[in-house]
């Protein structure tokens, strides 16, 4: 599903003393489909363009098209929206409540309406979307398990209710290495398998350059940057002199040219990093 934000503009404590801008004129659009990874240090307004994009908050003025669906349009249907969009919060296990992990995620679609014998079957294959294997883990409490585990039982609700768009707000903070590589191995395998729009928001570059089709960069409630991996972590010093960091791979080449070292620039990730560094090497050997 498409998304389209509009010279989206929001204030918070309006006419108040404490009236503070958050979003200034903020505009972009998704095509149906896209991985978007979007970046901007704390306060730079992320969470509340999210809370937009599925009529949590209102905006002061501009216009969100969800589809062809304008969100805040007199009239529009909120709640009809809301199915299409799933957004998870920051450590979404605290939204676990049922007594066993099946029940967890059958709760949405059992409130759809759905037959006995379909949220089964939904409940089965966003399991198994998941990583959750249905006998190991279906009966057992969401309590008992892992961080990770966790974290894709409450993706699992999300998806068994098959949402068009996917919001998640850093799905992997607080995780072991091994947890997060598995936890985006998993978003990749949505994206790839039902085909639905991805926003995810983090602070790890790392993270977004592995999987992001393209990046927004928040600065103080404005598009700051807005472009594919490669382009917009071009920005080295506005990206560090905002507070953003680079992927591990790019400030290691950076370190590097530095320290004089003359090599070409551009690697995003390790295997980037390896080829770039070997070309520098060879090239070095032919001279001597």
């Amino acid at each position: 599903m498409s998304i389209k934000v509009k010279d989206l503009v929001h204030v918070y404590g309006e006419k108040s003393p404490y009236e503070t801008p958050a979003l200034d004129k903020v505009s972009f659009e998704i095509a149906d489909g896209e991985f978007i990874g979007l970046i901007g240090h704390t306060g730079s307004g992320k969470s509340t363009l999210v809370q937009h994009l599925n009529g949590l908050l209102k905006p002061k003025s501009g216009q969100v098209f969800i589809g062809d669906a304008e969100i805040s349009a007199k009239g529009a249907k909120l709640t009809d929206i809301r199915r299409k969009i799933g957004l998870l919060f920051q450590y979404p296990e605290y939204q676990l409540f049922e007594e066993t992990v099946y029940k967890d995620i059958a709760f949405g679609p059992a409130n759809l309406g759905l037959s006995k014998d379909d949220t089964d079957d939904r409940v089965r294959e966003s399991m198994s979307t998941v990583g959750l294997d249905f006998d190991t883990f279906a009966q057992r409490s969401p309590f008992e398990l892992s961080g990770g585990q966790k974290r894709k039982a409450v993706i699992a609700g999300v998806i068994a209710m098959r949402p068009e768009v996917l919001i998640l707000d850093e799905p992997t903070a607080g995780l072991d290495p091994k947890s997060q590589r598995d936890m985006l191995d998993m978003l990749l395998n949505i994206k790839e398998s039902r085909r639905v729009t991805v926003i995810l928001i983090s602070h790890n570059m790392d993270d977004v350059v592995r999987i992001a089709d393209r990046i927004i960069v928040l600065e103080k409630g404005r598009v700051a940057l807005d472009g594919p991996p490669a382009e917009v972590f071009a920005h080295e010093e506005f990206l560090t002199s905002i507070g953003l960091g680079l992927p591990l791979a790019a400030e290691f080449m950076r370190e590097l040219r530095i320290r004089g070292v003359d090599i070409e620039g551009g690697a995003l990730t390790a295997d980037e990093a390896e080829e770039s560094l070997s070309r520098y090497l060879k090239a070095k050997e032919n001279v001597r």
